[in-house]
């Protein structure tokens, strides 16, 4: 019992924070940074939630219907969203099903091998969801026309956006998430497989 409720209130906690990251359309001037910092938080929630469950079950697949259960109840929610007058166009794409699948992927094919899930499955989740969520970016509206729909003018002041710095890392956001979210997300592969062994 414990442990299945555990996985419900990991997905809960998921949903909540890609709900949530849907957030950085509406700052224009920070986006791309935003975007990497929601695809590596977005990468970590289902890395750890479907490592668990894969391994709680040994089922290769069970990963990819951890993800489809954090697509359904984030679509419940963008549903409420949308009642109160919010936008239903932004992060509403899946994009947490097909980094699943490599998951299970990793799992089926080196025989269930939880070091290699850790090492294969990490990388390919932490690479591929960004690439992915850039995708989901692409099919919303634009950014800038939603910022000025839904204004929020309660923005607090540490939020305000500023000049971007161009260089650095700002000119390759989808970069950035994998090559951080490839190296964070197979320790927290490694934490999904050790909460198994409580």
């Amino acid at each position: 019992c414990t442990h299945y409720l555990f996985i419900v209130v990991v997905a809960v906690n998921s949903t909540l924070l890609t709900i949530n990251a849907g957030d950085y359309i509406f700052y224009t001037d920070w986006a791309w940074t935003s975007f990497v910092v929601f695809s590596i938080s977005q990468t970590l929630m289902l890395t750890v939630g479907a490592c668990y469950y894969l391994t709680f079950t040994g089922v290769p697949g069970t990963a990819t219907y951890y993800a489809l259960i954090m697509t359904v109840y984030t679509w419940i929610a963008k549903g409420a969203w949308f009642a109160l007058g919010y936008p239903y166009d932004f992060i509403v794409t899946p994009v947490w099903l097909p980094s699943a699948m490599l998951l299970d992927l990793a799992y089926w094919a080196t025989k269930k091998n939880k070091h290699s899930l850790i090492l294969f499955g990490g990388v390919l989740v932490g690479m591929s969801l960004p690439l992915f969520n850039m995708v989901n970016l692409i099919t919303v509206a634009d950014p800038l026309e939603t910022a000025f729909k839904y204004p929020r003018p309660t923005l607090p002041p540490y939020m305000t956006p500023i000049e971007p710095q161009v260089g650095k890392f700002y000119n390759s956001p989808v970069a950035l998430g994998a090559g951080a979210g490839a190296v964070l997300a197979c320790t927290f592969a490694a934490l999904g497989c050790k909460l198994n062994t409580w």
